[in-house]
């Protein structure tokens, strides 16, 4: 009887064992986690095994008890499908659900941004790899691998006309490549729109003469209202086989980035991009130009002015002018604004 009894006793205890271990296990679970400050954002790098991905978890405070965290992640196979990016998360939440997102790989995108005026590959690939997992050099690598521009249409000289200034949205893990093939998409679908391809066709340039020469309007001034101006005189240059003679590509010929004005001695290097020595355009754009310089020169204004100078009052806008005798006045009362003010490189 006494037997009877300590057997039924100790089943009890076992099951009663079962029944709370049970219930601390589906509350460890199921009870989403307190004491963190959401949103919490987690990134798993490319590779990582489960370990990396606890420690992860640990360092963010998601994870308290690592041994019950690996025994539902092995339940739910997600040890075998760890997948890299960046996940936000933005509500307390719990570890099964945890787990669930992670096995998912739905991640949060993040945006890759760069802006116009940008004139070297090494500044581009720092700003391309700034909120994505590539790093600066292996985005570098392929903004300077001649193979892959070609593949793409361009060549160094040409590349920058690829790149249109925006925010385009990514997942972190994206690779450098397909980063570059994500903007080059991105680049067809620009020139697919607002008629773009037909208009270049109208003024009678190609899709990179529009960029190169927006590249010019975009270093001159920073007033877009003006742009579709400036971009007149250039055509009207053009037309009549007139010498450029652009001041930014003959900085961008000198790299001379800090220059306030154009010197006799930076107007006789001899480059394919000083506009004073060669007519046409330069080779290509000297830096990457904005939309709005863009859609300037392919909506440029007719007008008979070929000269144009830089106002005195330093408002950012010019002067223009159809004669040369009228520019040189208008460039003599700037110069002589610069000289009082001691400008004189």
């Amino acid at each position: 009887m006494k037997l009877k009894y300590f057997l039924g006793l100790f089943f009890i205890v076992i099951a009663l064992i079962v029944i709370f271990s049970t219930f601390y296990m589906y509350k460890q679970f199921f009870k989403p986690v307190s004491q963190v400050n959401y949103p919490v954002t987690i990134y798993i790098p490319t590779g990582s095994d489960i370990n990396t991905v606890v420690d992860t978890l640990q360092a963010k405070k998601l994870v308290k008890n690592k041994k019950l965290f690996l025994l539902l992640a092995e339940k739910k196979n997600y040890t075998n499908k760890i997948k890299p990016g960046k996940y936000v998360i933005s509500k307390p939440i719990n570890i099964n659900n945890l787990i669930n997102l992670l096995r998912s790989g739905r991640q949060t995108p993040v945006n890759v941004t760069f802006n116009a005026r940008i004139r070297d590959y090494r500044t581009l690939a720092k700003r391309l790899a700034k909120n994505i997992e590539p790093t600066e050099d292996e985005v570098y690598k392929y903004l300077t691998d001649n193979n892959f521009i070609k593949s793409l249409g361009f060549n160094r000289q040409t590349f920058f006309a690829m790149f249109i200034p925006n925010t385009y949205q990514v997942y972190w893990n994206i690779s450098a490549k397909d980063l570059i093939l994500r903007i080059k998409k991105e680049y067809n679908k620009f020139w697919s729109s607002n008629n773009r391809k037909a208009k270049a066709r109208k003024i009678g340039l190609s899709q990179v003469q529009v960029s190169t020469l927006a590249s010019i309007v975009c270093k001159e001034t920073t007033k877009d209202d003006e742009k579709p101006v400036i971009a007149g005189v250039y055509m009207n240059r053009l037309h009549k086989g007139i010498p450029l003679q652009a001041d930014p590509t003959v900085i961008f010929a000198n790299k001379a980035w800090n220059a306030k004005r154009v010197t006799k001695k930076m107007l006789e290097t001899d480059s394919p991009y000083n506009t004073y020595k060669y007519k046409g355009l330069p080779p290509g754009p000297i830096c990457i130009p904005d939309i709005a310089s863009i859609d300037a020169v392919l909506n440029y204004q007719k007008h008979n002015y070929l000269y144009f100078c830089a106002k005195e009052d330093f408002s950012g806008y010019h002067n223009f002018a159809k004669t040369l005798s009228e520019h040189l006045q208008n460039a003599k009362r700037y110069q002589r604004k610069l000289n009082q003010l001691k400008i004189y490189k």
